[in-house]
């Protein structure tokens, strides 16, 4: 099994960077959304939706409906590393940048005295 699936091959790396991408796009999106709820929950959001893409690809592969080994509890690991660094990547950047995904309109109002 090993042979057939190592963990540092080219697959695993490929869902590494496929999860890690589509949940800076998908949270991303979810930022400019016009739901204060979505905003604020953006990288969450990002980070489920790759995840269960990553494991629609693995039920996929598991019926053998694409041309692959077959499911492999290896890739799910990529997937899951991917989104991790993602989210965190992503949550450094939104405390580092000063960028709050709140709602302007209920934000602190402070009156000039």
């Amino acid at each position: 099994m090993d042979d057939e699936d190592p963990w540092l091959g080219p697959d695993k790396l490929y869902h590494f960077v496929f999860c890690f991408s589509l949940t800076l796009l998908i949270s991303t999106l979810a930022s400019y959304s016009p739901y204060p709820s979505l905003r604020s929950h953006s990288i969450s959001v990002g980070s489920i939706m790759s995840l269960l893409a990553g494991a629609a690809k693995e039920f996929a592969d598991h019926l053998r409906i694409f041309p692959s080994a077959g499911a492999s509890f290896r890739d799910g690991v990529a997937d899951a590393l991917g989104v991790l660094v993602a989210s965190r990547v992503l949550s450094l950047w939104r405390k580092f940048s000063g960028r709050s995904t709140g709602d302007p309109e209920h934000a602190r109002r402070v009156l000039p005295v």
